[in-house]
């Protein structure tokens, strides 16, 4: 089932980013673009129902530990305050120091339901649930923050997929991923294969570019190797410095309209995964 759901995952992110500009998508058009997209994948959507019910159950069982955890962790917070308002009105240092160590702890537990919620599993960079709840405004419409978006598409990562397999894709994927890290801003995956990089409002997308780029040209310079197999990746860049009260949407379709010209560049250089 975990190459399914990547598959899965994969297409619709494709389907989504295909209707995205459509202003009414009822569910017959929805379900015509995502079967469109399952195609070169051979993906058996006969199945649909029985692999909708294991992906429910895991997004449930997910769901339901985070709720717990979650609910554990108020009632400690509560039992601790308690117990602090009344160490200090009894000036109990013993106990007051119990509870700093016991509020310390729960703190660090808190940070990890929080990467539980915010990072990508495979990757392990965030997900587009950080990027909507820390840069989108109460409607997950416009940007609260100024800076600079840039978008990463990797180039035929299709064919890597169906000439290596989806494992062999999967490590692209988190090498990717490690790389991007390199710029120490925060970067998201957005798709399938698709990153996006939040620059800080000091940088411009000129810059942005360039920074991406330099990681770019290493990764065009190595051959990646799996056992006996070995082959090279490559992405196109996108770049768009945004303002809040921007709309996210607008600003990635600017950043996409950016990296065609990018695309057509660099797929003339690297014209498969050799």
């Amino acid at each position: 089932m975990q190459a399914d759901a990547r598959i899965l995952e994969v297409i619709s992110n494709e389907t989504r980013n295909a209707v995205n500009n459509i202003n009414i998508v009822t569910p017959s058009i929805y379900k015509s673009f995502f079967e469109k997209h399952a195609l070169p994948y051979g993906t058996n959507l006969n199945n649909e129902e029985k692999m909708t019910d294991s992906l429910l159950d895991d997004k449930i069982q997910m769901c339901s530990t985070v709720q717990n955890q979650n609910s554990q962790s108020v009632v400690r917070l509560s039992d601790n305050t308690s117990k602090a308002i009344t160490a200090i009105r009894e000036k109990d240092e013993v106990t007051l120091a119990q509870i700093l160590k016991e509020t310390n702890n729960l703190r660090k537990e808190i940070e990890k339901l929080k990467e539980a919620v915010y990072k990508d599993e495979l990757t392990n960079v965030y997900n587009r649930k950080w990027m909507h709840d820390e840069f989108l405004d109460e409607e997950n419409v416009n940007l609260i923050k100024n800076g600079t978006l840039a978008i990463i598409d990797l180039n035929f990562f299709k064919l890597v997929n169906d000439t290596h397999g989806h494992i062999v894709g999967d490590k692209v994927l988190v090498y990717i991923a490690n790389q991007l890290r390199i710029t120490k801003e925060k970067v998201i995956r957005y798709g399938g294969d698709e990153f996006i990089i939040l620059f800080g409002k000091n940088v411009d997308q000129d810059t942005a570019f360039t920074k991406l780029n330099q990681i770019r040209e290493n990764v065009i310079s190595k051959k990646l190797k799996t056992a006996e197999i070995s082959f090279r990746v490559s992405f196109s860049i996108g770049a768009y410095k945004f303002k809040e009260g921007d709309s996210l949407a607008s600003v990635i379709e600017l950043a996409d309209k950016n990296m065609y010209d990018d695309k057509m560049k660099i797929k003339q250089r690297i014209t498969g995964i050799d």
